[in-house]
């Protein structure tokens, strides 16, 4: 089964490319750009990745990503999970990137954006991969703030698939983000929205209704109401679904007891990813081989999984033919 998931063309919709900072390439910008970190080694980084819950996550998250500072920086960050996931069979990956972190540390938008292109551009060349960009607000920052990023990014528009909505979820429903959203739709971007992670089932409906959101992210407290399943059974919106992560972050105990195969019972439109790989437990392969372990999955399961993920993600008609064909023409 190994084997198979690693030649298994996997599609990914739901990946902050600053959660794939790996230890070693922390160390390594930190060194290059003069910053001390509060670790004395690669190994205490990785023992500080234990988290209770969402919060502690970001925090780690955020002092993370203090080694970003130039293009080089970003480009850096992106090539090494590129590279990463290709070799693991990774064929499409819709990144998420949250410029709001880096525009509060004094670095431009001009700085991320060239360096996360270049990436783009130079992983479509050179790997077996095509890349969707989503530029990602912190819901715990103010709307308007958030818009006037957006705005700012004028210069960016057509580099965008689509805006997203993140960090710390509880007390900041979607409905504070709706002229945001908006004004996105306004510029023809699409949208997503982290929800029914930690928040409760009731914000899916609102990200839905309010947002005009074509994904939800995580989504999975969609089953505390028999209404939000039904919604999102009818609608077949997609969940992008990041088993390892909600295991890391305490939403579930273990994956055992996960709900992704209730979700999958109930016909949902579901997808798995890795969410920020580098602090819960692995990428897409591994969350594969993961679920495939507790859940006792066959090939056909991932199959379809990775068919629903390359009918969603932001990539040309033409490059999502070629993958679909791909896949269908995989053995079980």
């Amino acid at each position: 089964m190994q084997d198979f998931l690693r030649s298994l063309p996997k599609v990914e919709l739901h990946l902050h490319i600053e959660g794939s900072l790996e230890p070693e390439l922390m160390f390594e910008l930190a060194e290059r750009n003069g910053i001390e970190l509060p670790y004395l080694s690669v190994d205490e980084a990785k023992a500080a990745y234990q988290f209770k819950d969402l919060q502690g996550f970001l925090n780690l998250y955020y002092q993370g990503m203090s080694v970003l500072c130039l293009e080089q920086d970003f480009y850096d960050l992106a090539m090494d999970y590129f590279k990463r996931a290709s070799r693991e069979g990774v064929v499409h990956i819709d990144m998420h990137f949250d410029p709001q972190a880096h525009l509060q540390r004094g670095v431009s938008l001009d700085v991320v954006m060239s360096g996360l292109l270049r990436a783009k551009q130079e992983a479509e060349q050179s790997l077996d991969l095509s890349v969707g960009m989503i530029m990602a607000f912190l819901r715990d920052r103010p709307a308007e703030e958030a818009l006037q990023v957006l705005e700012q990014a004028a210069p960016y528009w057509d580099k965008l698939d689509a805006i997203g909505l993140d960090s710390a979820e509880r007390d900041h429903p979607p409905s504070k983000f709706v002229a945001l959203f908006e004004r996105a739709k306004e510029l023809g971007l699409a949208r997503v929205a982290h929800a029914g992670e930690e928040g409760p089932a009731s914000y899916i409906i609102e990200a839905l209704d309010l947002l005009d959101v074509c994904r939800i992210d995580h989504g999975i407290r969609c089953l505390e109401s028999d209404d939000v399943v039904e919604r999102l059974y009818q609608q077949q919106t997609v969940l992008t679904v990041c088993p390892l992560s909600n295991v890391s972050l305490k939403v579930v105990d273990e994956l055992a007891s996960h709900p992704l195969p209730a979700l999958l019972d109930k016909g949902l439109n579901v997808t798995i990813s890795s969410d920020d790989p580098a602090y819960f437990g692995g990428g897409l392969l591994d969350n594969h081989i993961a679920c495939a372990q507790a859940f006792g999955w066959d090939e056909e399961a991932f199959q379809a999984l990775n068919r629903n993920a390359m009918k969603e993600a932001f990539t040309s008609e033409p490059r999502r033919q070629e993958l679909l064909a791909r896949l269908d023409a995989i053995e079980c």
